[in-house]
């Protein structure tokens, strides 16, 4: 027979239901909570994901009416879709679609906030430093000089070099603006 060290298949089951007897409900409700978790989770994404393709639907119609010229059309449609799927990427990006109609539709103040939005949702990458670079630009269109001259001065050197000479021009504009002669010449 085997050696006194071998488990009988008996004292293996023994085991088992002695181990299920002690924790077979806090094993089962782990498993329960595991899978209400992922279920959620999946149902979560799968919901966001069709929010995001439904507001992305919306802002091309947005983003098809400012490139025709129409800014009034363009930024009421922008902030429906703000309004409708803000918390989603596309919801967003219609924060900067809305900025840009205000923008050439002459609204400062309301591009300004748009764009200032968009940033507090979305700070990093090209995108974002476009729109930091058009809220410099409605800064300065506000003749809120100093916060011009803040952003043209960190845009320099991101973008290709044309748009850096752009900006320390720009920025030499709004100090000079500011009568602040000495600082404009440096730019």
């Amino acid at each position: 027979k085997g050696h006194a060290s071998e488990l009988t298949s008996e004292q293996v089951v023994d085991t088992m239901t002695s181990f299920w007897d002690r924790f077979g409900r806090v094993v089962l409700g782990v498993v329960v909570a595991a899978v209400a978790i992922g279920a959620i989770a999946y149902f979560t994404i799968q919901n966001n994901e069709r929010r995001n393709n439904a507001a992305a639907e919306k802002l091309a119609e947005a983003n098809a009416l400012f490139w025709n010229g129409d800014y009034e059309r363009s930024k009421t449609t922008a902030e429906e879709v703000i309004k409708q799927y803000g918390t989603t990427a596309n919801g967003n990006d219609a924060r900067r679609v809305a900025g840009d109609a205000a923008y050439w539709k002459g609204q400062w103040k309301d591009a300004i906030a748009q764009y200032k939005a968009y940033l507090g949702k979305q700070s990093t990458g090209i995108v974002a430093q476009s729109v930091r670079r058009s809220l410099a630009y409605a800064y300065e269109s506000d003749k809120q000089y100093a916060e011009a001259v803040k952003l043209y001065d960190q845009l320099v050197g991101v973008f290709e070099r044309e748009s850096s000479g752009e900006m320390l021009a720009a920025s030499a504009r709004c100090l000079e603006a500011q009568n602040n002669k000495a600082e404009a010449a440096k730019r």
